[in-house]
């Protein structure tokens, strides 16, 4: 068995090989080109070890990796750069460092879900890439209403059938130019809407309806969608210790400041599964839109006594990261979401 290390790159990978008993590392600059590195991987000892850093193009690099009958290991690369320590910075020293890291057994690493749910996963997170595209396209629409003065009151859902009535109609008081350019934004928008129908569609066709899924329906603000994204994101719930552990890798925990006497509560981090946490922050605001008629649940009662002293954000922070650590107990215990007992279960909202 040898220590293998990737500093990969967009064009190239650097590998820096290590025999088990020590000695100078053997290291090769890899062109980005398939099949070079299962090539280059061929020519070490079979089952090895093989770091590599979580960028952008890991999961052909996995591939290949395992394509070579070696073992990925997925690295977190902020907390293996912290814990290398080095002053200057170069790919060689990158690579060794993880090195050192496999050697002593510290090596930072995070789960690698299989080939077919990484495929998977490409669905409902374009959605939500297509779903955050349609809100920016709503909101210039918005604007450019607004710039000339024209009242769009009226309708709940303005972009519905009555409310597009009105938009048309609006857009026919605008000058020529500007006209033109929103009815541009119209058809973009329109565009868009279809393309998330379509994926909505493929999602029920090609990601079947799990226990998992099922159980995480039965909590406040998760449907269908994002049910299925929380599930392909979380993959196995046994990789987390405990309901912290999901909550701070969703995202929806505040980092702490705390020295002395004095604890200071600061942002959410920005080394997060950013997909969880889009998910749970929608789900809190599903919660907000529905809290009156559902003003018995926990979750209510929650973001209400939080949005006044806190505000709007702060109580639909508190929401997900209630929702984040009891969709921990309900798939660890595989039960449906049940109310808590008490109100008493609020952590830290200052974030």
């Amino acid at each position: 068995m040898q220590y293998i290390a990737f500093d990969s790159h967009k064009k190239y990978t650097l590998a820096s090989v290590e025999a088990v008993a020590g000695g100078a590392p053997r290291e090769v600059r890899i062109a980005h080109e398939r099949g070079n590195i299962k090539y280059f991987l061929k020519q070490c000892d079979p089952g090895s070890p093989v770091a590599v850093e979580t960028i952008g193009n890991w999961y052909w690099i996995v591939d290949e990796i395992e394509a070579a009958g070696m073992q990925p290991r997925l690295v977190n690369a902020r907390k293996a750069k912290l814990m290398i320590g080095c002053v200057n910075k170069t790919d060689k020293l990158d690579a060794r460092g993880m090195n050192l890291l496999q050697r002593t057994g510290t090596l930072p690493t995070v789960w690698i879900p299989d080939a077919e749910t990484r495929d998977l996963r490409d669905l409902p997170r374009t959605r939500m890439f297509l779903v955050r595209q349609r809100t920016q396209l709503k909101n210039r629409i918005h604007a450019t209403l607004a710039k000339y003065g024209l009242n769009t009151d009226g309708p709940s859902d303005l972009f519905g059938v009555k409310g597009m009535a009105q938009i048309r109609a609006a857009i026919a008081q605008l000058p020529k130019t500007t006209a033109y350019v929103a009815e541009c934004v119209l058809a973009q928008l329109a565009s868009v809407n279809e393309q998330i129908l379509e994926l909505e569609a493929r999602i029920k066709v090609l990601i079947r309806e799990t226990a998992e899924i099922r159980l995480l329906m039965s909590m406040p603000g998760i449907g269908p969608i994002l049910s299925t994204v929380i599930a392909l994101e979380i993959g196995t719930i046994d990789r987390f210790p405990g309901a912290p552990h999901l909550a701070a890798y969703a995202g929806t925990t505040p980092r702490v400041f705390s020295s002395g006497d004095k604890t200071r509560y600061g942002r959410t981090r920005d080394d997060v599964n950013r997909y969880l946490k889009w998910a749970y922050v929608e789900a809190g605001n599903a919660v907000c839109v529905n809290r009156r008629a559902h003003a018995d649940r926990h979750v209510s009662r929650l973001y209400n006594r939080l949005v006044d002293p806190k505000g709007h954000q702060k109580a639909i922070g508190a929401v997900a990261r209630h929702l984040a650590e009891a969709t921990y107990w309900v798939l660890k215990k595989k039960e449906p979401y049940r109310e808590p007992k008490s109100d008493n279960t609020v952590l830290s909202t200052k974030e």
